[in-house]
């Protein structure tokens, strides 16, 4: 058994997580979010040699467009089960999925072929916001990529992870100085909204330990982060060169990690 991740990409126009278990007979693969249109998803699957026929299922963390994208679409495409929260399903008037859709709920763990799921719910400004931490049961990554601060339930889930998708939205400095209207900029810094780089380093420093093998950073903003301000932050936090970090950007997302 081998548990790997990647981006397919992340930031304000779209996100998704390709996490990957090859087992001895077959490959398990969850997408973790597809906030794309279909050409885009199909695009990026592409650059991977894989289609979406190869999933095995959808998670969407929450009703952001950002977040939930083509789910709906690519579900009645390719007959691929839709796991999320009632919340969710609800937030997005409700739609019929013609029997695929999975209803997730905090804690309840899910199976994915050969991977295991836990969903945990996050403070976050959506209706029921679900994240992940994901086990092939020898490795573990969590998937955190919306949040609006570490409550302890969130912490005690990212307790010995082997790999960590961090948030690393914003820095407080280009935020405040930003042409985003101050409704806009309070709802981004506030306690359910998304996370600047100093309160995504506190939680990878809190995280770190000798058996986490990487922090990739994610969801930076355009407007409001600077890769190379995350970068520097990630590198203080966990003891570590700069240079040595990884944020995953819009278009390209990350490398494939092994966890």
């Amino acid at each position: 058994m081998a548990l790997r991740f990647r981006s397919l990409g992340s930031g304000s126009a779209g996100n998704g997580t390709l996490v990957e278990v090859r087992g001895a007979l077959r490959t398990s693969r969850l997408l973790i979010d597809c906030g794309f249109n279909l050409r885009q998803l199909d695009r990026r699957l592409a650059r991977e040699g894989l289609q979406a026929s190869d999933l095995d299922a959808v998670f969407v963390t929450h009703e952001h467009g950002d977040h939930i994208g083509c789910a709906h679409a690519l579900s009645q495409r390719n007959g691929i089960d839709v796991w999320m929260s009632e919340g969710t399903w609800l937030a997005t008037a409700a739609p019929d999925y013609a029997g695929r859709l999975r209803l997730a709920r905090d804690g309840e763990p899910i199976e994915v072929g050969e991977l295991q799921v836990e969903p945990f719910t996050v403070p976050h400004d959506a209706r029921e916001p679900l994240q992940l931490r994901c086990t092939d049961g020898a490795r573990t990554l969590a998937v955190l990529t919306d949040l609006g601060h570490a409550s302890a339930h969130v912490m005690a889930r990212l307790a010995g992870v082997d790999a960590l998708l961090l948030e690393f939205n914003h820095d407080v400095e280009l935020l405040s100085q930003s042409r985003y209207p101050p409704f806009l900029k309070r709802r981004v810094g506030g306690n359910y909204g998304h996370l600047s780089n100093a309160a995504a380093a506190e939680i990878a420093r809190a995280v770190n330990h000798a058996g986490l093998r990487h922090v990739v950073a994610a969801h930076l903003s355009e407007q409001n982060n600077r890769p190379e301000i995350v970068r520097e932050a990630m590198a203080q936090a966990l003891g570590a060169a700069a240079h040595e970090m990884l944020a995953a950007d819009a278009s390209e997302g990350s490398p494939w990690l092994d966890a």
